[in-house]
């Protein structure tokens, strides 16, 4: 069994940037796509990123340009980065790993808040 656990979340003005953790408990090199999801209040959970094990990275519309995603596997830990964040972006922000043999696994959230 693999946790995720996320970190890095918190309250921001718009315009401001943060940085997202999470970080595996075991068996990084077995998770073949990792994402950040997120999903606002009242909304549908969304794809926010992607990067696979080679390194290709994928994003959504609304957040290609400002987010990052990256990973490093030395820490066992995938990042996003968040730039020029809008209050659209406020919403709770959950890692999402999937394994070589296709287990799935979700970290528990963070909750980003950009203020306007």
């Amino acid at each position: 069994q693999v946790q995720l656990v996320e970190s890095g979340g918190g309250l921001v003005q718009a315009g401001g940037s943060l940085r997202l953790s999470c970080a595996a408990s075991r068996d990084f090199f077995r998770l073949n796509t990792i994402a950040w999801y997120r999903q606002a209040p009242g909304k549908q959970r969304e794809l926010a990123a992607v990067i696979n094990s080679s390194g290709s990275t994928n994003y959504a519309d609304s957040v290609k340009g400002r987010f990052t995603i990256s990973r490093d596997s030395a820490r066992n830990t995938v990042y996003l980065q968040m730039n020029s964040l809008k209050p659209e972006d406020t919403a709770v922000y959950y890692c999402y790993a999937r394994s070589i043999i296709a287990d799935v696994y979700w970290g528990q959230g963070t909750q980003v808040t950009v203020s306007s």
